[in-house]
């Protein structure tokens, strides 16, 4: 299993789609729980002025081995539908990237989401990516009117 690092808040990048004329607002903010760090999404999605997401990303430092299979994830949150985005190195334009939803609850679940799942979302994409390919994952409240509260403690491939 691959981990992407949540100790260290550097590795973390949040967008919200202000960057784009949307009025979401948001967050993302670094715990600890059970010693352990945690990094929390949180904030209220609107899908005004065609928005309608907030996420926290990581770059890769380098390429995914062709053996791994999927995303793995530690997830808490409010009983809602979240994403895991993926971009690669075909992904250039902002709009674009692979996406697979993932149903969170209040108890800690360990997700397993295998790269089969993923489908592209924008225009000029493959249905499908190389393992290899893939550049960063984030973490991501997307689509819908909704209050966001996202808790991550492991997030990786396997």
């Amino acid at each position: 299993m691959i981990q992407l690092s949540l100790s260290d808040q550097s590795r973390w990048d949040y967008f919200s789609d202000q960057v784009m004329g949307g009025v979401s607002e948001g967050r993302a903010t670094f715990d600890v729980s059970n010693d352990q760090p945690v990094l929390r999404l949180t904030g209220r999605v609107s899908t005004e002025n065609r928005g309608g997401f907030i996420q926290a990303r990581s770059k890769l430092d380098a390429a995914l081995p062709a053996t791994v299979q999927g995303v793995i994830l530690n997830v808490r949150g409010n009983d809602q539908t979240y994403f895991v985005h993926l971009r690669t190195r075909w992904t250039v334009l902002p709009w674009q990237f692979y996406q697979a939803s993932f149903e969170v609850t209040q108890e800690w679940t360990e997700v397993r989401i295998p790269f089969e799942d993923f489908g592209p979302y924008g225009r000029l994409l493959a249905k499908t990516f190389d393992v290899e390919t893939v550049r960063s994952l984030a973490v991501v409240a997307f689509g819908r009117d909704h209050d966001a509260d996202l808790s991550v403690r492991a997030v990786g491939f396997y």
